[in-house]
């Protein structure tokens, strides 16, 4: 019987608001994984959202196949297939008709608008819960009243906590605020012997039969912030800087989709930098299972990740796992991957120093090769007036593609296994059943500590807060 298990019947019913759990997206998958790791304690209503659904209109009852997976006999999981994440007159239904005991959200919080102009009404009979995160600083005072509607926030990086707190001031104290890090399944993405059969014909078909020494691997969108074009660039520089014979051995991993308007036209950008017949870039963009990705990460000789504005960087915690050492901008929630730390410690952001970008401390985890940003630009959009976007340079990262190469397969192979030990760690715990744990200890104790809302409150409409930034804006 596994720790912590429930009966059935005596479970609280959670209503978890994010993407379809069976859809491969980010917060799908984060959101499948809770489910999974927690069947046992908790009873799951997943209204699962996703574009045009092809399933909306069904309740499906996928309560045997998460059975199958974890090896329980009661499970009691539904997935509700919806074109959005929901509206008011459908949360009424499902909170009535499900006997719902908390929701629990997922996503950026402007997805939820709707749910918080009506927390009160939510609140004064059970609890809101977010799983949220928000990719930098300056700390965004647009969220208070989003974080304001939940009774407990469980943040995704180190970031996310010290802006929640931030934002929230006072009110901070009336709240959980947790830091809870994304977490993947370590038995599917794991390191590999590289004699392993399967994997031997796998980097067969990846490098078309050639002689490779080196491969890098990026695995993310084609949208902006990945800042692809910069990536395909600094692998150029790379390979020439290499003698001929040394860069035909060189093979860059690109598992993205080839043309993107959220994007650009990686085709043409990699037939104008490296000519339409190299060898030295190739693209990936079938859909591969979790097994297969889990077999590039492991054929992989480094993972790399420029995107200016990052919560968190699921590719990054891919490689840690399979044992591969990452290349990143130094970013959002990027930098907890990098383990940055002061005397030995674990870096906390704080008030003076929110973030890390600056580069003020330079020591960090073996199997990491960071990329400090040359540019910090105040971006923003009407919804999100002000956000840090962190913009590194090509050679930068040329540098620590560099670096990695010239220090030899085998001692790549140890600094990505000191990631893979560290990752799965309980310091770290970016794994399923560490990211698990955390929820439910979170959620439990917001359960059991809940104080229904009043269905109304009295507010001063004559104070005036001039709230400006709570932290320094030069560290």
């Amino acid at each position: 019987m596994k720790e912590g298990y429930i009966p059935k019947e005596q479970r609280k019913r959670i209503l978890l608001l994010t993407d379809d759990i069976r859809f491969p997206s980010g917060v799908g998958n984060i959101g499948k994984e809770l489910v999974l790791h927690t069947a046992h304690h908790y009873n799951w209503y997943n209204l699962g959202a996703g574009i045009n659904h092809p399933d909306k209109g069904k309740v499906l009852d996928i309560s045997d196949d998460v059975n199958n997976i974890m090896g329980l006999n009661d499970s009691e999981v539904y997935v509700h297939p919806n074109d959005g994440y929901g509206n008011p007159m459908l949360l009424r239904q499902l909170m009535n008709e499900k006997q719902i005991d908390a929701i629990f959200l997922i996503t950026d919080p402007r997805y939820f608008a709707w749910l918080f102009q009506i927390e009160n009404e939510i609140r004064s009979k059970i609890p809101i819960i977010y799983l949220n995160i928000w990719d930098d600083f300056p700390a965004p005072m647009y969220n208070k009243g989003f974080y304001e509607s939940c009774d407990a926030l469980l943040g995704i990086s180190k970031q996310t906590v010290l802006i929640n707190e931030l934002v929230l001031g006072n009110k901070a104290n009336n709240k959980l605020i947790k830091y809870v890090p994304h977490g993947l399944n370590s038995d599917i993405f794991k390191p590999l012997d590289p004699n392993t059969p399967e994997l031997v014909e796998f980097r067969k078909q990846a490098t078309e039969g050639r002689d490779i020494d080196f491969i890098l691997f990026f695995n993310s969108r084609n949208i902006r912030r990945k800042h692809i074009s910069d990536t395909l660039l600094a692998w150029k520089y790379f390979l020439d800087r290499l003698p001929k014979k040394q860069a035909d051995k060189c093979l860059f991993i690109l598992h993205t989709e080839m043309v993107s308007d959220a994007g650009t036209d990686l085709k043409a950008v990699s037939d104008y930098i490296f000519g339409v017949d190299t060898k030295n870039v190739r693209f990936s963009t079938n859909k591969l299972t979790p097994v297969q990705l889990n077999l590039l990460y492991n054929i992989a000789d480094a993972q790399i990740l420029l995107t200016s504005n990052e919560g968190w960087g699921l590719s990054l915690t891919e490689a840690l796992l399979t044992g591969t050492p990452i290349i990143a901008n130094v970013t959002g929630g990027m930098q907890d991957q990098m383990r940055f730390s002061v005397d030995g410690e674990w870096f906390t952001p704080t008030a003076d120093l929110p973030s890390n970008h600056t580069g003020a401390i330079k020591e960090h985890g073996e199997w990491a090769f960071p990329v400090y940003p040359v540019v910090r630009t105040l971006a923003g959009s009407p919804p999100t007036p002000y956000i840090w976007d962190d913009i590194c340079k090509a050679e930068d990262a040329t540098e620590r593609i560099m670096k990695l190469y010239e220090m030899g397969s085998e001692e790549r192979k140890r600094r990505g296994m000191e990631g893979y030990k560290w990752a799965t760690s309980d310091e770290a715990g970016f794994t399923s059943k560490h990211m698990a744990q955390r929820t439910t200890e979170a959620v439990d104790f917001t359960l059991s500590n809940f104080q229904p809302r009043e269905k109304f409150e009295f507010i001063n409409t004559t104070e005036f807060s001039n709230e400006t930034v709570p932290h320094k804006l030069l560290y």
